[in-house]
C-alpha cells in the first residue's frame, strides 16, 4: 500500500507526525508525504520536522503565500503531478487548510480514494475559508476519520454516512506522546524568567483578526486591560499588520511581551504552565483541554463544541470587555475536565486497521 499525504500547515504537521511514526512500524505501508509549502517561515516547518523527528518531505511545492484561489491552483497543480507519478493507493489529507482542500479535489478527480484525518468538524459559518475547506473535502473524502461524536453527527446530518468513522483525535496521541519529553527539555520559562501559573498565553493567527485592523486593535485593548503577564509568540501575519499599523501597535500595553514563534516543544510548556490560554487556534484550544488549562477563544465560534457544553472554554469574540473579563473571573472547576473527549490516543492503530481493510477489500474487488 502506498499513501500520498499531503501536509502544508503547522497543525498538519504535529498531526503527521504520530501517524507517520506508526506507518514506520509498518512493512506493507509507503508513505510519501508531499509538503506544499504552505506555511513557509523558518520557525513554522524546518524546526517542526527537526524536533519532532518527522521525516523529510519526499516533494516540497514551496507555493508560499497568495490569494486563495492561487495558492490553491499551484498546490492542485503540484499534487496532481505527484500523484500520476507516484500512483497511491490512498490521498492522505489533514484538517482544513488550502492544503486540505487542494489534496481532497485532486484525489477525487483522479479516482484515487481520499483519507480525511479530521473529518466532520463544522463551526457553522461559511464567511470563515476552513469551514469551506472542510465542508468540500469532506463531501468528496472516500474515508472520513472523526476525532469526536459531535464530527460524526455533523456529517450525519449532511447526509454523509459511508466510510465514517470516529477514531479519536489524532493531536491528543502526539501530544502524548511528546509531553515528558518536552515538559524536561524545554527552557522556555528560564528563558523568558516566568513562573508556572504567572502569566497568560495568546496566540493570534485568523486573517479574521489579523486582517481587520479594529478587530486586533480590540483584542490587545482586552489583553492590556487584563493588567496580567500576557506572552504572544507572533504569528508571521500578526507581526506584519502590528508593524504596518501605529494604531495597533498603540494599543499594546507593556503588560503584552510578544516573542518570537516557538517550536513545538516549548509551545507545550508555555502551555502547560499558563494560567490561562487566550487563542483564535482550534488546535491550541485542544491542547488547553489536554493540559487542564482555562481557555479563552478570540472568535464567536468553534469547531470544538464539546469544550463550551464542558464549560472549560469560552467563546469572547474579540469584544474588549469580554476578553478582559474572562480573563479575570474565568475559572472551570475540576470535574469539568472528567470527560474523555478525545478518544485514548490510539487514533493511527485504528486508522491503519480500516485503511488495511478498505485496500484489501478494494484489491480482491478490482481482481474479480
Amino acid at each position: 500500500m502506498k499513501i500520498l499525504t499531503i501536509i502544508g500547515a503547522r497543525p498538519q504537521f504535529i498531526k503527521a507526525v504520530s501517524f507517520s511514526r506508526y506507518l514506520k512500524n509498518s512493512l506493507d505501508i509507503q508513505e510519501i508525504i508531499l509538503h506544499t509549502g504552505q506555511h513557509y517561515d523558518n520557525n513554522m516547518n524546518d524546526n517542526f520536522f527537526s524536533e519532532l523527528d518527522i521525516p523529510k518531505p519526499d516533494y516540497n511545492l514551496g507555493v508560499g503565500s497568495d490569494t486563495h484561489a492561487r495558492q490553491t491552483a499551484k498546490m492542485m497543480i503540484g499534487i496532481e503531478d505527484i500523484a500520476l507519478n507516484e500512483k497511491p493507493n490512498f490521498i492522505l489529507i489533514y484538517g482544513d487548510t488550502n492544503s486540505t482542500i487542494a489534496g481532497a479535489i485532486v484525489g477525487a478527480k483522479l479516482h484515487i480514494p481520499v483519507v480525511h484525518i479530521e473529518a466532520g468538524l463544522r463551526n457553522f459559518n461559511k464567511k470563515i475559508p476552513e469551514e469551506i475547506n472542510r465542508i468540500v473535502s469532506d463531501s468528496i473524502s472516500t474515508l472520513l476519520f472523526c476525532p469526536t461524536e459531535t464530527a460524526v453527527n455533523n456529517l450525519k446530518k449532511e447526509g454523509i454516512t459511508s466510510g465514517v468513522y470516529n477514531v479519536g483525535d489524532i493531536m491528543l496521541e502526539t501530544y502524548l506522546f511528546y509531553k515528558n519529553k518536552a515538559l524536561k527539555n524545554s527552557s522556555i520559562l528560564d528563558r523568558l524568567n516566568l513562573k508556572p501559573k504567572e502569566y497568560i498565553l495568546c496566540t493570534i493567527h485568523r486573517a479574521s483578526n489579523t486582517d481587520n485592523i479594529v478587530n486586533l486593535k480590540n483584542i490587545f485593548i482586552g489583553l492590556t486591560d487584563s493588567k496580567e503577564i500576557v506572552i504572544l509568540p507572533i504569528h508571521p501575519r500578526t507581526k506584519k499588520i502590528i508593524n504596518q499599523y501605529k494604531s495597533i501597535k498603540k494599543s499594546i500595553g507593556k503588560n503584552i511581551n510578544i516573542i518570537e514563534p516557538v517550536g513545538y516543544f516549548d509551545m507545550i510548556s508555555l502551555e502547560a504552565n499558563a494560567k490561562k490560554i487566550v487563542t483564535d487556534s482550534g488546535g491550541v484550544q485542544k491542547e488547553a483541554y489536554f493540559d487542564k488549562i482555562p481557555c479563552i477563544t478570540l472568535r464567536e465560534n468553534t469547531e470544538w463544541v464539546e469544550t463550551i457544553e464542558q464549560g472549560v472554554n469560552q467563546l469572547v469574540g474579540v469584544d474588549p470587555w469580554k476578553i478582559k473579563e474572562s480573563i479575570n473571573i474565568f475559572y472551570p472547576q475540576e470535574q469539568d475536565y472528567s470527560k474523555q473527549l478525545y478518544g485514548d490516543g490510539k487514533t493511527s492503530e485504528k486508522i491503519v486497521k480500516i485503511l488495511n481493510q478498505y485496500h484489501c477489500e478494494r484489491s480482491e474487488a478490482i481482481s474479480e
